[in-house]
């Protein structure tokens, strides 16, 4: 019974006890950043308790993060204002106009980043919204507002800080190595059903879709750690090299994973024969893959699960040799024998790949170690029209209402004003800003009865810090819960920032219910017409960016045959793995749409993976003359290279079909070549050259690949740069 317990309480602690963690340290750093504010006299404790609760993070370390961009962003945004009060304090409509604009460009970086860099687009557009429209009415104190707000914003972040740090801290370093713990045993259980045959279509389009979302969250995740943790620092770049090995990884047998699949589906004896010489490799792999689904937990496992991934390649080349033999004596033909090769290429490769990420995720028990020197980077991609749509939508709003404000002259049109300018930026980064709005709206309903029976029916009965701590309290940890529910999370910032800025008592308290009533009805009619102007106006859920994002997700695959070696790599895993995980997230409640943008993102992986590859083995050619430039061969992947980028562009039967073509005098020019003369090559670039070719015409094949799905001419400039 005993045992039982603990068992129980061990895991309540693990997941329903953080909620009240989180709950209690959100009451704790309220409660200290509100008496701060009492004691040192702030003008606007409200602003410090927003702060506190827009900052409010489960870990440190996104707390520390999301604090450093804010003050970036603040700082930003309190110049930026000031600068524009200068020059326009006599003018409302050119300063109105002006507030537009920046709040446009804000929102657009909010939506271009989508990350901490984001956020500070974020404050700089909303710090400037509470900075700048009460200066219209009183330009001269405007630099002591701007003053001001720092200062609470300031004081918020310290205490949000430092309670998360002594205070039950939840680090995201701890967090940072559970994940990738769990990610590689997933993708461990996940590559063993692939080479045995037993994964479904279902369940490998969930799990590349997961580990497409996985890699953007961890690059996040590990951006968090380098604020708390000085030994996560110094092991940046390795963690970033983890990250890109595992997408290259996740590519590789995703490769693999079709072209077995192709083989499976063939009916013809010489694809028995193909698949039975393969059996044992795949097995010898499998059975590795196998023994790390439940036991590779530590960076001292990853290093032994190193050391048997080094044996396994040699046993591998041996079981490979032994297979090319077997077929050699069933004379099978020269189609069935380049299936061999380009399968055993694959899975070689993808084993290399995993002998590479074993050997960087071991490394991490070192804090000094050759494997940090990484260069690349994780390389976002945004739609850029998406972007400016949704920076456009904002500049409307802050125009029209702002409009409205001056005409009326409506004492709480600067609220009016300003709660539109806040809700844009903060919607801005969704995937869905209706419904973030819309939980915005519902929140700050709430947060407004809560207010109002607060100022009216509470309030006046108090006397003491303690006690208004006990009236605050109940609204606060509703919030906190809220917060603490990702699909909640709107509803909690709703109900808090709106609660603290119009409810919250000042230093020199006002007792003024109409004030209130009309702040509060300035608020829910501002968030009604944000909410429907996300709706209306160009909303991201809908097809006209699915489109956009799929033409850019397949000049992914045209930037792997006309754009620089140098970091080709890294910025292909990386952009293909960020527009998956927009589209996916836009796209959510459409089925039939995420299915159509995973047959995309299988068919721009297997197209870019194989030119990436046939690249890089061009440019590691030794100085032969079988590997001139001049030779015929060259000369047919180059025009397979522009036969590729024009299906890329514009989908279509005729493209597919001059693509194929183009592909198969590719792979008859380099078959016509002579093998290099020098016998050092184990094995020939020539037979790996031919893999690669043979790889995309496998593709091309493939009746599921979406290549002759015909869509609407890609726009001129695109077209462009692309050729």
């Amino acid at each position: 019974m005993t045992t039982t317990l603990r068992r129980d309480l061990a895991s309540w602690a693990r997941t329903e006890g953080l909620t009240w963690v989180f709950i209690l340290k959100a009451l704790l750093t309220a409660f200290i950043a509100l008496w701060l504010a009492y004691r040192l006299e702030l003008p606007q404790p409200g602003t410090v308790l927003v702060t506190v609760f827009i900052v409010m993070q489960p870990q440190s370390g996104q707390v520390l993060a999301k604090s450093f961009y804010r003050i970036i962003g603040t700082l930003l945004g309190l110049t930026v204002m000031v600068a524009l009060i200068a020059l326009f304090n006599q003018e409302r409509v050119l300063f109105m106009l002006s507030v537009a604009i920046w709040i446009g460009l804000c929102t657009a970086g909010a939506a271009r980043y989508r990350d901490f860099r984001g956020y500070a687009c974020v404050l700089a557009g909303y710090t400037a919204v509470i900075i700048g429209l009460p200066a219209t009415l009183h330009p001269e104190g405007a630099f002591m507002q701007a003053l001001w707000r720092v200062l609470e914003i300031t004081l918020g972040i310290l205490c949000t800080g430092l309670v998360n740090a002594l205070v039950l801290p939840q680090t995201s370093s701890a967090d940072l190595r559970a994940t990738l713990q769990a990610r590689f045993r997933d993708f461990a259980a996940f590559a063993c059903e692939g080479l045995a045959g037993r994964l479904d279509s279902e369940r490998f389009e969930a799990l590349n879709a997961r580990f497409a979302a996985a890699a953007v969250g961890l690059e996040n995740l590990r951006n968090a750690t380098a604020f708390e943790d000085p030994h996560m620092r110094l092991r940046a770049g390795r963690l970033g090299r983890l990250n890109n090995e595992f997408m290259v990884l996740s590519t590789r047998f995703h490769a693999l994973h079709q072209l077995l699949n192709r083989l499976a589906a063939t009916v013809e004896p010489t694809g028995q024969l193909v698949r039975e010489a393969l059996a044992p490799c795949l097995a010898e792999v499998a059975a590795l893959l196998a023994a790390q689904r439940e036991s590779l937990g530590s960076d001292a496992e990853a290093a032994e699960f190193a050391g048997r991934l080094a044996a396994c390649r040699q046993e591998l080349m041996q079981l490979i040799r032994a297979g090319r033999g077997r077929l050699a004596m069933q004379q099978v033909d020269e189609a069935g024998a380049l299936d061999f090769d380009t399968a055993a290429e694959l899975l070689f490769r993808f084993v290399d790949d995993l002998h590479s990420y074993a050997l960087t995720l071991a490394s991490l028990l070192d804090h000094r170690h050759a494997r940090e020197d990484w260069r690349e980077s994780f390389r976002p991609r945004a739609n850029s029209l998406a972007a400016a749509v949704a920076g456009m939508r904002s500049s409307l709003l802050i125009l029209a209402l702002g409009t409205f404000w001056m005409a009326t002259a409506w004492p709480a049109g600067e609220t009016f004003t300003m709660t539109v300018g806040m809700i844009s930026a903060l919607a801005s980064s969704s995937s869905n800003p209706k419904r973030l709005a819309l939980q915005l709206t519902i929140g700050a309903t709430g947060g407004a009865l809560a207010g109002i029976a607060t100022t009216c029916w509470v309030l006046p009965w108090l006397d003491g810090f303690a006690m208004l701590c006990c009236a605050l309290a109940p609204t606060f940890a509703l919030g906190a819960l809220l917060l603490s529910r990702s699909q909640w999370s709107g509803y909690g910032v709703g109900l808090l920032v709106w609660f603290c800025l119009l409810s919250l008592p000042a230093n020199l308290t006002h007792y003024d219910p109409y004030r209130l009533f009309n702040e509060y009805l300035a608020v829910l009619l501002s968030m009604t017409l944000a909410t429907l102007a996300a709706a209306l106006i160009l909303p991201p859920n809908r097809p006209w960016l699915w489109r956009r994002l799929e033409h850019d997700l397949r000049l992914c695959a045209v930037h792997t045959v006309s754009g620089r070696i140098r970091g080709l790599v890294s910025g292909f895993e990386s952009g293909t793995r960020d527009l998956l995980a927009q589209a996916y997230a836009f796209s959510a409640g459409r089925p039939d749409v995420q299915r159509r943008l995973l047959r995309w993102m299988y068919a721009v992986q297997e197209v870019g993976h194989a030119v990436i590859e046939l690249r890089l083995e061009q440019a590691r050619l030794p100085a032969l003359s079988c590997y001139a430039e001049s030779m015929p061969w060259r000369q047919s992947v180059r025009v397979m290279g522009r036969a590729l980028i024009r299906l890329l562009i514009q989908p279509g039967e005729a493209n597919r079909l001059r693509a194929l073509q183009a592909v198969e005098q590719a792979i008859e020019a380099v078959r016509a070549t002579p093998e290099p003369c020098a016998p050092q090559f184990e094995t020939s670039p020539l037979r790996r050259l031919q893999s690669y070719l043979h790889f995309i015409r496998t593709s091309l094949l493939d009746p599921l690949a979406p290549w002759a799905d015909a869509l609407e001419p890609a726009p001129a400039p695109v077209l462009a740069h692309a050729t």
